[in-house]
């Protein structure tokens, strides 16, 4: 059966290229890039090549890039160093983030009595930016956490709009950058942020491997103890190969970026197209205008159908899903899509369906097929 691979959102293909790099490193480069022997340096001197490449693609400071395990470390990692050595006492943030963020929140307030204060959202799922700048006047030490695209509907954040409102207000602004990564150009000399977050299995690189953007002069110390990895602020034996292909995925998406937009941004044209000519009634959750290749679509189907629609597509052979990767396999409605779609919609059929540069029209054919099938 062929394989429509419809749910880039929650992961994605490794490039060919990506492969024979991080191949090459694990059967050539395997030393340990701590040890002081040429086998350690020449793993030790890949990585911090790969911090520069990563550094100039987002225009930043190669000491301002940390590798991690993932976003997911990455997040409660500036979100725990917020609050235990930045001194921040409230944190805001919106309901709509990924559960790294959300989560973590929680069990920062549990610990630590820090206030979680969230930011009213329109009805498309953007953040109320006149809100937020009520909720930062009173100036508190504060730490903003809102992500720039969100994994569920595609919205995009006015980043540039909340750095410059954090920075008015003396505010620190933590975004999860896990969506537009790869997607979305960032200057960030101009961008007023002090953290962010990446993932490379997000724009076509490995999973196990994330960083974090740390502005320069900002405190961060670590999450956990061990070695003097990463300057001694992220203990752990980097992971050579996997750090490599980072980069390399990096390089490709930011190098055919423009392309790749354009094709992707073709096909999600073709699959509006083919949803108003088949599916009345349908419904685009979120902002039409979110991130281009993702499309948060509720169905005008009986709701009885949403338990098993995934499963059906499935046995077709095409791969999407309800929302977060994280919560597949749940049927519990989505946190998202709870935040800005009436209760009566709520539990209607909806699919997130995410697009990548390997897609085709045949895939989005195949989809409104086997969606005509149900």
């Amino acid at each position: 059966m062929k394989q429509t691979y419809l749910d880039n959102a929650s992961t994605t293909q490794l490039r060919d290229e990506v492969i024979q790099v991080m191949t090459d490193v694990l059967k050539n480069t395997f030393g340990n890039p701590s040890s002081t022997y040429s086998t350690g340096r020449s793993a030790k001197a890949i990585i911090e090549t790969s911090r520069k490449q990563i550094a100039k693609y987002l225009n930043a400071s190669s000491q301002e890039i940390v590798f991690t395990s993932s976003a997911t470390e990455a997040n409660n990692w500036i979100l725990h160093n917020a609050v235990q050595h930045l001194k921040v006492e409230r944190i805001i943030t919106s309901k709509i983030e990924h559960h790294a963020v959300l989560n973590t929140v929680v069990e920062l307030e549990k610990q630590f009595e820090t206030e979680v204060v969230f930011v009213d959202l329109l009805p498309n799922g953007n953040i109320n930016l006149n809100h937020l700048e009520e909720l930062l006047k009173d100036e508190r030490p504060t730490l903003v956490s809102l992500m720039y695209v969100n994994n569920e509907t595609g919205t995009i954040l006015d980043i540039h709009k909340v750095g410059e409102l954090c920075k008015e207000y003396k505010s620190y602004f933590h975004s999860d950058t896990v969506q537009a990564m790869g997607k979305i150009r960032m200057d960030l000399e101009q961008l007023p942020i002090d953290f962010l977050i990446g993932t490379a299995h997000k724009f076509h690189g490995p999973k196990g491997i994330g960083f974090v953007f740390a502005r320069k002069g900002i405190l961060l110390k670590p999450l956990f103890f061990g070695g003097s990895q990463e300057k001694g602020i992220r203990a752990g034996t980097e992971s050579t190969h996997q750090i490599v292909g980072l980069a390399k995925a990096l390089e490709l998406s930011y190098d055919n970026l423009e392309t790749e937009k354009e094709h992707i941004l073709s096909l999600r044209n073709y699959l509006i197209v083919q949803l108003n000519q088949n599916f009345k009634g349908y419904k685009i959750n979120g902002d039409l205008n979110g991130i281009y290749n993702i499309l948060n679509v509720q169905l005008p189907f009986l709701e009885s159908i949403t338990a098993t629609i995934l499963f059906s597509l499935d046995m077709k052979g095409i791969a999407v899903s309800r929302g977060s990767a994280c919560q597949s396999g749940s049927l519990v409605p989505s946190h998202v899509l709870e935040e800005i779609l009436p209760k009566e919609e709520i539990n209607k059929p909806s699919l997130r369906i995410s697009l990548s540069h390997f897609n085709t029209y045949e895939d989005i054919d195949r989809l409104i097929e086997a969606l005509k099938g149900l």
